[in-house]
């Protein structure tokens, strides 16, 4: 095998690793978050649907390069190939999986998995919540009984420029 087979066999690998990993970890979201009872589609849809036309644009942009390619083939009277299509189709394909389909889907599962600390989109935002509910309940004097007191800290939400002027 060349170095340029070796190549595009090594960009080929990585590709099919890169969506096989956003595959699963979108597997791996549904059957871990998903609510009993309450269809996939309700709680996932966002995903699925930039899955499915991703997936979709793909297969469409393989059946018209195919027919492109095969009738430049056939105008040049040379053989097609799937070898040198394949090279032509991963040529295309690389160049445009930065396109939005895949950006928006990686963004998607990526965001619902992953923590980027004081995103929007991330999950931590628990903790400000679990936060927030423990100096209303002090407040209100309806802080349980058991309460850790020894791990009060762990309650406090961090200094922000937002602070209540009490």
């Amino acid at each position: 095998m060349s170095a340029g087979g070796r190549w595009m066999a090594a960009v080929t690998s990585v590709s099919v690793g890169a969506l096989l990993f956003l595959l699963y970890t979108t597997y791996r979201s549904i059957v871990d978050a998903r609510t009993p009872g309450r269809s996939v589609w309700r709680e996932f849809g966002l995903g699925l649907i930039l899955m499915i036309l991703f997936f979709s644009t793909w297969v469409g942009q393989a059946v018209a390069q195919w027919q492109a390619y095969t009738d430049e083939q056939q105008a040049h009277g040379e053989p097609t190939e799937l070898g040198e299509f394949y090279v032509e189709f991963m040529q295309s394909t690389l160049e445009n999986w930065q396109s939005e389909f895949l950006q928006l889907f990686s963004f998607v599962t990526l965001a619902a998995l992953y923590i980027h600390k004081g995103s929007g989109e991330s999950k931590d935002g628990e903790e400000k919540m679990e936060a927030a509910l423990r100096r209303i309940e002090e407040r209100l004097g309806t802080l349980p009984a058991g309460a850790d007191e020894e791990n009060q800290d762990r309650w406090q939400l961090p200094d922000t420029p937002l602070q209540s002027q009490d």
